[in-house]
């Protein structure tokens, strides 16, 4: 499907972008703390909660990864939008990831993993997903992939960079859609925002201690590096904070034949904010927007 790409600015426009959602409101089922992979080196991080409406026909998937800088990621905080979501007849699965180093915060916590390890992980969550859709009840042929703040980095990057799926025989086609909000996707120019910024040491005590210690790390690490793949249909949607980082990558995917995306910018919320309204249980057009992209990429 060949789309326009389409920026739009959220301040309360879209008033009528819930039009084809269904009033009903489903029941849910919950699954907590599914492992998803095994093993003598299995952490308990490497889990995932599932929340599933019960409805008639399997519902469609999305496979979200909250945010927290790679280092203080909790599936737990991400259960509210994915109840929100699950109401409106989508399943949703919370995705935890072993975490990174970060001294910039607590000088104690100086034991972590790397990339590609937190990509590896989302990727393992993907394929136990994928293959035990008829156990829990949910429709794998209608799969999404998003998340927030360093999960939408994690997802964008699970989609364009074929290796972590392929590991597994699988690939980005499985994803009828992808959904990054208010992440990360250049990590070079992540990385020198830091050196060039107001507090220098995080270059290296958060975007090296995540990504690794040479630039060849930080191409590797982002999803800038591998637009010849993109064909997946991609909300891409971004608090005012991180305007700077969307932005690039909105630049990036315009600079391609790319057309599949939509772009949004909600200007009226910091980067707090928008996670907040996302996941409250008052009415949010930008939760809307979600669902509605769902159900359309659905029926595609």
């Amino acid at each position: 499907m060949n789309k326009i790409l389409l920026t739009v600015t959220l301040l309360g426009l879209l008033s009528g972008c819930a039009v084809s959602q269904t009033a009903t409101s489903f029941e849910l089922k919950e699954f907590k703390n599914l492992s998803y992979t095994t093993g003598p080196d299995a952490d308990s991080l490497q889990s995932l909660h599932l929340v599933v409406p019960q409805s008639e026909s399997a519902p469609p998937l999305l496979i979200w990864i909250g945010g927290g800088a790679w280092a203080y990621v909790n599936k737990d905080m991400e259960l509210d939008l994915a109840r929100n979501l699950g109401r409106k007849g989508i399943a949703v699965a919370s995705v935890g990831h072993r975490l990174s180093p970060a001294v910039w915060r607590d000088p104690k916590k100086t034991r972590g993993i790397q990339h590609p390890r937190h990509a590896e992980d989302v990727a393992a969550a993907v394929k136990w997903l994928y293959d035990h859709a008829a156990e829990y009840g949910y429709d794998r042929g209608k799969c999404f992939i998003g998340g927030y703040s360093s999960g939408a980095h994690l997802a964008a990057l699970i989609d364009l960079d074929k290796r972590f799926l392929g590991k597994y025989g699988l690939s980005p086609d499985l994803f009828k859609g992808v959904i990054p909000i208010s992440g990360a996707f250049d990590i070079v120019e992540y990385y020198k925002v830091f050196l060039n910024g107001e507090r220098p040491e995080m270059a290296d005590q958060h975007v090296k201690a995540v990504f690794g210690p040479t630039e060849k790390d930080l191409i590797d690490a982002s999803p800038t590096s591998y637009l010849e793949n993109l064909s997946t249909p991609m909300l891409l949607m971004c608090d005012n904070n991180l305007y700077n980082y969307t932005r690039l990558f909105e630049d990036r995917i315009r600079a391609t034949e790319f057309r599949d995306v939509r772009v949004m910018y909600a200007y009226n919320f910091s980067h707090s904010g928008l996670w907040r309204d996302l996941s409250s249980d008052q009415p949010s057009i930008y939760r809307n927007a979600i669902i509605d992209f769902i159900e359309m990429e659905s029926r595609s």
